[in-house]
């Protein structure tokens, strides 16, 4: 069968500019399949905040940079929290752009974890796709994600089954994944590097327990990522006598890869039900195995005993045992799993699969009601 080029809109997350790491792990995955799709043939309008870059061009690539002020991200809200739009939000400016260009394009495909574009989904004639980011974080987003389920279910996508179970839905969930360039990861072959964590410095993310970890172990632990939550930072630090932690930064894939693959095991300890786990599978890539809890994403991601290991949340003692056993993990294996599983090409086809068959299907009648 001879597929169809599609060409497609995606708007990036308002949270930030694409490239600030405001974003958290949603920049690399657009980042991520806008080149899968590209390679697929498709092409591609990315609507993303001013300031937003990617790290490549291509002639199947039209960038649309708009102003605007940051959309306030639901992972810092409380559950019962109502939709908030600040005065000049980036976010309806985005979709402004949107509706104006809608007709150049077979759909859209929205990243922003956030109610306006699900309820423009309701009230457009917009072909509007939703990969949503995380689990439900409100009450006011599990709802809408949830009537949407029941009116349109092929509209949505979700990285795991493990972040789709928060969510009402009227059918089996369509699960994409997500995936990265094999390009840009250079497997590492050393097995006695530091330890490594990855992610926002943020509580819901819980790095003081791998630096409990590495303190017990009398290590040192490296920390990349962007320090979301200074006091939480400093608290950490604050908690122990010598210093544990080297912080590394929010970092570039290439430089961000070469120092991850130099490490010997990666914790991860996730206070909450991670969608995916981006990280996990960057450290894969390079040949890194994962210690993680098992809780949300990372449970599906992890074969335990094959690409790492899984621990009960909150176990410090088992952190500490499975750190003790890594030697065990072939980082081949790691590598392995990451091109069978989840490379920009498998994930793009997934989503291209998902675009096929939403495309072929009619609304329900009263989904505009």
């Amino acid at each position: 069968m001879i597929k169809k080029q599609l060409k497609l809109i995606l708007v990036s997350t308002p949270i930030g500019y694409l490239g600030s790491g405001k974003g958290g792990g949603v920049e690399l995955t657009i980042v991520s399949l806008i080149k899968g799709l590209i390679s697929l043939g498709h092409k591609i309008i990315l609507i993303a905040p001013k300031g937003s870059k990617l790290p490549f061009e291509s002639e199947f690539l039209e960038i649309r940079l708009i102003d605007g002020v940051d959309q306030p991200s639901w992972q810092h809200q409380n559950r019962k929290d109502p939709v908030l739009i600040p005065s000049k939000s980036v976010l309806p400016k985005l979709w402004e752009e949107v509706i104006d260009i809608a007709n150049e394009s077979d759909a859209v495909i929205n990243f922003a974890y956030d109610w306006l574009p699900l309820w423009l989904t309701k009230t457009q004639s917009i072909k509007i796709f939703h990969l949503i980011s995380m689990g439900a974080e409100s009450i006011v987003m599990k709802e809408i994600i949830s009537e949407i389920s029941e009116l349109s279910p092929f509209r949505l996508a979700f990285h795991t089954k493990r972040q789709s179970k928060d969510y009402f839905l009227k059918t089996d969930p369509i699960i994409v994944g997500n995936g990265f360039d094999t390009d840009d990861y250079l497997f590492n072959k050393n097995e006695n590097g530091p330890l490594g964590w990855a992610g926002r410095i943020a509580p819901e993310k819980g790095l003081e327990d791998a630096v409990k970890v590495a303190n017990n172990l009398g290590e040192k632990l490296l920390v990349w990522g962007l320090i979301e939550d200074k006091e939480y930072a400093l608290k950490i630090e604050n908690t122990f006598t010598k210093k544990i932690i080297e912080w590394k930064g929010f970092l570039p894939t290439k430089k961000f890869q070469e120092q991850l693959g130099r490490c010997r095991a990666l914790i991860n300890t996730p206070k909450w039900n991670e969608a995916y786990g981006n990280v996990i599978v960057e450290a894969m890539a390079c040949g890194v195995p994962v210690i993680a809890y098992d809780l949300g994403g990372p449970g599906e991601l992890i074969e335990d005993g094959f690409n790492g290991f899984l621990v009960k949340p909150n176990d410090i003692e088992g952190l500490m045992k499975a750190t003790k056993s890594i030697s065990e993990i072939k980082r081949k294996n790691c590598r392995a799993w990451f091109e069978k599983k989840a490379t920009s090409k498998v994930f793009a086809e997934r989503v291209e699969n998902w675009l096929y068959k939403g495309l072929n299907k009619k609304i329900s009648a009263d989904f505009k009601d």
